[in-house]
């Protein structure tokens, strides 16, 4: 199933158009289902739990043979690989701070593959959501950096974080693109007509 359907996608799209009517700035909008499958965490904590609470049994019980201390271990591994892969406990499992950090990097490695690099005046903005993580970030090229100071957009991300976490995220990329278009108008406001970047959504799905 889509993160957002056609015709949701097609608004943000429409939004993006409105706003780019004022501004020299080219907005590209990414949202993300989630910046990594984290397969490796259930891995990491099924092996440490069936090495240690079996062994810790048998270590303070002897309860069981070497033999069954295998068995029980091997179990032990599989079933919690199987339980712990489940999205619910996955993201549990892993530190916010990981989690936020990978979204980071999937956000800078986006800012670099839609091309925002390249835009003339170097007026690239990048809007970019993580769902799973529940990660917004946005990122600026040197032309807008030197007008407008990083802490600008930090009321605008935090709104839209909210709206991630409510499940909102239609609305926050509505209201994220306005309250972002009326910096830009104001900073960088419009000198040519001009539009080097496709107005739409990316989903990575």
């Amino acid at each position: 199933m889509a993160l957002l359907n056609e015709l949701q996608q097609r608004q943000v799209a429409e939004a993006i158009t409105a706003v780019e009517k004022y501004t020299d700035a080219e907005l590209v909008t990414v949202l993300a289902r989630s910046a990594d499958d984290y397969a490796y965490v259930p891995l990491v904590w099924a092996s440490l739990l069936a090495l240690l609470v079996p062994g810790l049994v048998y270590y303070v019980t002897g309860w069981f043979s070497a033999h069954g201390l295998l068995i029980t271990q091997w179990v032990t591994f599989i079933v919690l690989c199987l339980v712990l892969g489940l999205p619910l406990f996955t993201s549990r499992l892993v530190p916010k701070a990981v989690r936020h950090w990978r979204a980071s990097n999937l956000a800078r490695r986006q800012f670099l593959e839609q091309n925002l690099h390249h835009t003339e005046g170097r007026t690239g903005v990048l809007i970019f959501v993580s769902e799973a993580e529940r990660y917004v970030e946005i990122l600026v090229d040197d032309g807008i950096a030197s007008r407008l100071d990083n802490q600008a957009w930090d009321a605008i991300v935090a709104g839209f974080t909210a709206q991630v976490r409510a499940g909102q995220t239609l609305a926050g990329f509505l209201t994220c693109i306005e309250a972002c278009g009326e910096l830009l108008k104001a900073h960088v406001p419009a000198t040519q007509n001009r539009n080097e970047l496709p107005n739409r959504l990316v989903i990575l799905d």
